[in-house]
Parts: C-alpha cells; sequence; structure tokens
C-alpha cells in the first residue's frame, strides 16, 4: 500500500479509505486465545505483581477495560473483529492442523516450517492449571471476569471456557 511505509503505523491514523483499501490487499490472520488462559500465563510469567493468582485477578478487574495491559484486556477491544474481516481466526490449542493449513493456503511447504506442537498436551495442562486457578477465585471474582470478557466469549468459540459457565 502507499502509505506502507510512512512514519503512521496504527491503522486508526489511516482514513476509512485508506483502512480499507490496505486491508483488502492483505491476508489477515487473528490469533486467539481463551482469556482465562491468557490470566493464567500473564501471571505465571510474573506480569502482576499480586503473590496469588486471586489478588492478581482482583487487580485486573479494579483495573477496568480503560486502564489495563494489553496482556488481559479483551481480545475484542484489541483487533476488532467486527470492524476487520479477518481472512483466518486461529485458536491456540488447534495450532497445528490450523497453522499448517494456513501454511499450505500461502502456498508454503507446510511440514517443513512447523515447529513440533503438542497440542493435546498444552490443552491438558491448561485445563488443569485452569481448575486450579479458577478454583482461588471467589464467586464475584468469577461472575466479574465473566463480564469483563463477554465479547471476547460471544465472539470465539470458547466453549470450555471457565469463564462461559
Amino acid at each position: 500500500y502507499r502509505r506502507l511505509h510512512t512514519r503512521e503505523s496504527r491503522l486508526s491514523e489511516f482514513n476509512q479509505t485508506e483502512r480499507k483499501a490496505m486491508l483488502g490487499s492483505y491476508t489477515k490472520v487473528l490469533f486467539v486465545r481463551d482469556p482465562f488462559h491468557r490470566l493464567i500465563a500473564t501471571f505465571l510469567q510474573g506480569m502482576g505483581i499480586s503473590p496469588s493468582f486471586s489478588s492478581f485477578v482482583q487487580e485486573v478487574l479494579d483495573s477496568g477495560l480503560h486502564n489495563s495491559s494489553a496482556a488481559w484486556k479483551p481480545l475484542v477491544s484489541l483487533c476488532r473483529p467486527c470492524l476487520i474481516q479477518y481472512d483466518y481466526v486461529v485458536m491456540f490449542g488447534f495450532l497445528r492442523q490450523e497453522l499448517g493449513h494456513l501454511l499450505r493456503r500461502a502456498g508454503l511447504p507446510a511440514g517443513s516450517l512447523l515447529p513440533e506442537l503438542t497440542d493435546s498436551q498444552v490443552h491438558w495442562t491448561y485445563r488443569w492449571l485452569s481448575e486450579q486457578m479458577f478454583s482461588e477465585l471467589s464467586a464475584q471474582q468469577r461472575k466479574r471476569l465473566s463480564h469483563f470478557y463477554r465479547w471476547d466469549l460471544a465472539a470465539f468459540p470458547f466453549s470450555s471456557s471457565f469463564l462461559s459457565d
């Protein structure tokens, strides 16, 4: 796109016509992950200063949508799936099969480019971690988290998310 190499790098800095032309010239891929799993990963990576998962979740909830970190902000507010028509949505937990399909569609040899991914082991581990972490939360925190991520839960098929209940 003609203005790609200018100083402007945020999509919001382009007008609607330019945005539409630019987005139409790209294959748009969105990688999504269960919001509860994102919280767990953020906590385990030490991005929160809280001593417990429950107090970390409370910090997230107290920060609100506008002051929250991109690490735990709802995906819908970050990637605007209602405004941008993504060509592919790749779900964490199905990376190997979905990335293989994506690479084949791009005309690339999928087998040699994909790292060894053990999706079933990752899925089982996150299921166990989710159970442990979810049990630390109060009923009020669970309810508030479900509300905080309500648009993500509505936009993407996280049917096995603890927050979907």
